[in-house]
């Protein structure tokens, strides 16, 4: 998509006009609100804000917005701190995102288009993330064989899907076989199962030096923490949600960790 100004996308607008579109983010809050933290709140304040020439379309880029919550709300937010809440807003299906190249070819700001509130009928919100339906298996019937021969296809049938479970055909192959094999004990369903993964890739997008085992050692580390909280008496109402604030939780404190280290390394 070609940058320009933002009047050129106006037909991208799925909303009448900006009373209709303040209507739909409230309805959105409604649902979203705990699920940002303080910060992504603010980033997302300030991006509504700037999608207010056409409604529900923005096209500011991430410097822009970024330096208006400095400006204007008094709490600063970090660009860091605003791609998380993008990446959070996408996958609860509040925004998308379509990146915009200039006459040259090269890479200019994203444009933001905020989604309508949907109908209560089309979907739920009891989970955060879909997630792809599991496939029945399908085992191949037997004939004209005696009782023990069936019994015994039977036993190798369900031996079968037993390691099948095992090896990771249970879940999305996505989904680490370490992790699952801890996570399982606690919730046996590949439903649950892949969305606290899910949990886990959107907290670490941006984390790109993260390797498969530091995630699958994070992701670990956060589900002890959740399963000793609830064991002490900590009443968890959403499990996603609680296990996502621990996720984030253990990121900010290693950057916290990491931006000391370096102090002291170069006060040293």
């Amino acid at each position: 998509m070609k940058a320009g100004n933002i009047e050129q996308f106006k037909h991208l607008s799925q909303f009448r006009d900006l009373k209709d579109f303040n209507n739909n983010i409230e309805q959105w809050m409604i649902d979203l609100k705990s699920k940002f933290t303080k910060s992504e709140l603010i980033a997302l304040k300030r991006l509504i804000r700037f999608s207010a020439k056409v409604a529900g379309v923005c096209n500011a880029k991430i410097a822009t917005i970024v330096s208006a919550t400095h400006e204007l709300d008094g709490v600063g937010i970090s660009r860091s701190t605003f791609k998380r809440m993008v990446t959070k807003a996408k996958a609860f299906g509040l925004l998308t995102v379509y990146e915009t190249e200039r006459k040259n070819g090269s890479q200019s700001s994203n444009l933001y288009v905020f989604n309508r509130y949907p109908v209560k009928e089309d979907v739920s919100f009891s989970q955060t993330i879909e997630l792809p339906k599991e496939k029945k298996l399908n085992c191949p019937q037997t004939s004209n064989l005696s009782k023990t021969s069936n019994q015994n296809n039977i036993n190798k049938r369900n031996d079968n899907v037993q390691k099948e479970n095992l090896d990771g055909s249970y879940t999305s192959k996505r989904v680490p076989v370490e992790f699952r094999d801890f996570v399982k004990y606690f919730f046996d369903d590949a439903k649950t199962i892949e969305e606290l993964w899910k949990v886990i890739q959107i907290q670490t997008y941006y984390y790109t030096y993260m390797s498969v085992d530091d995630k699958v050692s994070l992701a670990i580390d956060a589900m002890k923490q959740l399963i000793r909280n609830v064991k002490f008496g900590r009443k968890v109402r959403n499990v996603f949600g609680y296990y996502y604030a621990i996720v984030e939780g253990t990121l900010d404190r290693e950057y916290v960790n990491t931006l000391h280290e370096m102090y002291e390394e170069y006060a040293s």
